[in-house]
């Protein structure tokens, strides 16, 4: 929760994120009720990116369930906010493994770089805005019977 910047990293399992990395995304959800000082979603105000590795296809959609995840719970997420490095298909080496070509790679070296510096400057820019404004985003205003001064019909 002290952290500024989360980065989710994860294998692709056929086609898919691993069982660990949606465990991660669930245990993130357990604590959705949480609110912070502002009263907010306790994630507001945060920044998240991925990095995805396998020997499969499936970068992108991995990329994207976990980045979905991510600003569904209240993390912001700026351009370029995922990488990562797949090797030829099949059974073969790993990202760091000899002769894999990874810590090589233009493609993953110029994305982590570009998702790197995003995460940083938004990170940035939104403690030095003390966060998302409060305003029309807390949960106490919604819970008090009223959807920001307008009567809720719903509220019983």
């Amino acid at each position: 929760m002290a952290a500024d910047i989360l980065v989710i990293a994860g294998p692709i399992w056929l086609g898919d994120n691993s069982s660990v990395t949606k465990r991660v995304i669930e245990r993130l959800y357990g604590n959705s009720h949480l609110l912070n000082a502002a009263g907010q979603y306790a994630y507001y105000g945060k920044v998240g990116g991925c990095v995805i590795t396998g020997n499969e296809d499936g970068l992108k959609h991995c990329a994207m369930n976990i980045l979905y995840s991510l600003q569904h719970l209240g993390y912001t997420i700026p351009p370029q906010a995922d990488a990562g490095w797949i090797g030829e298909a099949g059974p073969g080496p790993s990202y760091l493994d000899p002769g894999s070509g990874g810590p090589d790679n233009d493609f993953t070296n110029r994305n982590t770089t570009f998702m790197t510096w995003n995460l940083l400057r938004l990170a940035r820019m939104l403690r030095d805005a003390n966060g998302i404004p409060a305003h029309g985003n807390q949960r106490s205003a919604w819970d008090a019977g009223c959807r920001f001064g307008f009567e809720n019909p719903d509220y019983r």
